[in-house]
């Protein structure tokens, strides 16, 4: 699970800022020189260390780790605190709430029914859904269908941020019926658009086929057929007292109720995790139990969007990611199939090598952990390997400037703006160089040996900072089915982040919306954003979110009408629709469900 809409600009944001600003607390273990064969007790103290440095660097209260090899728990381990107040220390049977993860378990529970023929992948949503129906700014276009739900390429709105966390969520079964006021952010099978609308979807079509409550048939047809024996979408007293305390900014917060169960809902310790993949390396099998048909895992497994021409060489397969994008990844070992879980105080990492039978499960009760979680489940997962196969990850090469460095004529092509995954981006050439100002910093953008930009980035300019991931990443320019993007690359790993756009040529009404507006339905819903105001900044229109946890985002808005404009993601000609219309003496617009007004002076 993602947070919703209003958070998603801002959590790359927030990421990237990490990596900016990251303050080591003392100095990062050292790693093993080399793992010997079938020693996987040399990992752990290393780790647990690791472990250990990233949670105090991060500002993380508590953690719990697993490492599967195969059908074996190899090792199990918790670090910090559970519940910090109460002394309760975190082990490997601390749950916690795993966010997106959640939606590895929707997706298997929709393979068991095309299995007895209940479900079929490639049939329109509306013949299991029929309440199902939403708006469409585009010409003709394929039907919504499962597949396209469990892939993130149904075209859907990401969130219906009214409603998501809140202290009484309506079923989720209500989102088809708020669908009806809402358009499609792209026509299916367009690109890779995250969607816990669309898992939510997915999870009224089981409800639908099966007869059973949602959560009745996950408990009694996955969770307890794989021996995930504290996990539960709703905690009973008898494994309540296993329950992690959300920490936010080192505090014990309050984490609301979730109405989206089946993209985020699931409550699941790191063995209950460590059996799902277990389950998943035996080809469905868990104990006496067949959960699922060896070719439903394959299936799973296998890329679903090779002949989408945006999505460039990332590739997902049926509720798993199948590329990673960053240094803290593995290399030589065959497809890595992972998910990532963010709820408003959890974060959740979970990553397996099919091909060797090896996966890890990190869990953690803080909201800062989402950088720790991700290198700890790596290091483990590519020491493990070694240990198992003997294939060791190769160093990371820094790419050297380019030399000469690129005339003026060879940067010129760079300038100009983009709608980027972290908002508008805007390119610049200063002399000779090139400067890319976002989320509210500026940063060179160096020509490298390999004929690709990187970020480099300075304090007062003449302090040079590590950006880590961010500075490995190499950017481009090229045109993908009539998109002029932007391209990120580490290693053979290829995603679109950003879109060139220009800006309209008059803001038309719009330019009488600008200006500060404010949430007038906002309830007992947590509160994503301090503020937001319609900006203009060279011409654009954007939309600025002051965020409650991470730093303010401007997004760039393509205007469709008078009443309607879109919030651009990563594409320049998608997005969920902003709509105002008149009502009484003033306006409101609405997004995602929330109402807005002007705010007054």
């Amino acid at each position: 699970m993602t947070s919703a809409r209003f958070l998603h600009p801002a959590t790359s944001c927030a990421t990237v800022a990490a990596v900016l600003f990251l303050s080591a607390c003392g100095s990062a273990p050292q790693r093993p020189a080399q793992v010997a064969h079938g020693d996987f007790d040399s990992i752990k103290p290393y780790i647990a260390e690791l472990a250990r440095h990233e949670m105090s660097a991060n500002n993380v209260i508590g953690m719990s780790i697993a490492l599967v090899d195969d059908q074996r728990i190899v090792w199990a381990e918790g670090f910090g605190y559970a519940d910090k107040e109460q002394n309760r220390k975190a082990t490997p049977e601390t749950i916690y709430r795993v966010g997106s993860i959640s939606k590895l378990f929707t997706a298997t529970a929709a393979m068991q029914l095309v299995e007895h023929g209940q479900l079929d992948l490639d049939r329109p949503l509306k013949d299991y859904v029929p309440e199902f129906s939403i708006r469409s700014r585009f010409a003709g276009g394929d039907a919504v269908t499962p597949r396209n739900l469990m892939t993130h390429h149904s075209g859907l709105p990401r969130d219906l941020a009214k409603g998501m966390f809140t202290g009484t969520p309506e079923p989720f079964t209500q989102v088809a019926q708020r669908l009806h006021d809402e358009d499609m952010a792209y026509p299916p099978n367009h690109t890779f658009s995250y969607s816990n609308v669309g898992i939510s979807l997915l999870g009224h079509a089981i409800q639908n086929v099966t007869g059973k409550p949602f959560t009745d048939y996950m408990h009694d047809s996955v969770l307890v057929p794989i021996g995930m024996n504290t996990a539960a979408y709703e905690l009973g007293p008898a494994h309540s007292s296993l329950m992690s305390t959300a920490y936010r900014k080192g505090e014990p917060a309050t984490e609301l109720p979730l109405r989206d169960v089946p993209a985020g809902g699931l409550n699941a310790s790191a063995i209950d995790l460590a059996r799902f993949l277990s389950m998943v390396f035996a080809d469905g099998r868990a104990g006496d139990k067949q959960v699922l048909r060896q070719e439903s895992v394959a299936e799973m497994l296998r890329p679903q969007n090779a002949n989408v021409p945006l999505d460039l060489n990332f590739r997902n397969g049926l509720g798993w990611m199948l590329s990673t994008l960053g240094t803290n990844t593995i290399e030589g070992a065959g497809p890595v199939a992972h998910h990532a879980g963010g709820m408003l105080y959890f974060r959740s990492q979970i990553y397996a090598l099919p091909a060797h039978k090896l996966g890890v499960v990190v869990l953690a009760n803080s909201g800062s952990a989402t950088r720790a979680i991700d290198r700890i489940a790596t290091e483990t997962l590519a020491l493990a390997l070694e240990a198992k196969s003997g294939i060791r990850q190769p160093p990371r090469e820094q790419v050297p400037a380019a030399d000469p460095p690129w005339p003026a004529e060879q940067l010129q092509p760079y300038v100009g703006d983009y709608t980027t995954m972290v908002g508008l981006t805007r390119v610049r050439l200063d002399g000779t160089h090139l400067r890319a100002e976002a989320f509210g910093r500026s940063f060179d953008l160096v020509p490298g040996a390999d004929g690709e930009l990187r970020a480099s980035y300075s304090i007062l300019g003449f302090i040079r900072v590590d950006l880590g991931t961010l500075g490995a990443i190499g950017l481009s320019r090229r045109v993908v089915a009539g998109h002029d993007v932007l391209v990120a690359r580490v290693g053979g790993q290829e995603m679109l982040v950003g879109e060139r756009i220009v800006p309209p040529a008059d803001l038309g009404q719009w330019r009488q919306r600008l200006g500060e507006w404010k949430i007038t339905n906002l309830g007992d819903d947590h509160a994503f954003v301090d503020g937001a105001a319609l900006v203009e900044e060279a011409g654009h229109l954007l939309v600025e979110f002051r965020m409650t946890d991470g730093p303010p985002t401007r997004v760039p808005i393509e205007i469709v009408s008078d009443s309607e404009a879109a919030v651009r993601g990563p594409l320049a000609d998608g997005g969920s629709i902003l709509r105002c219309e008149q009502a009484g003496s003033g306006e409101t617009c609405t997004f995602e469900g929330y109402a807005l007004q002007r705010a007054t002076p």
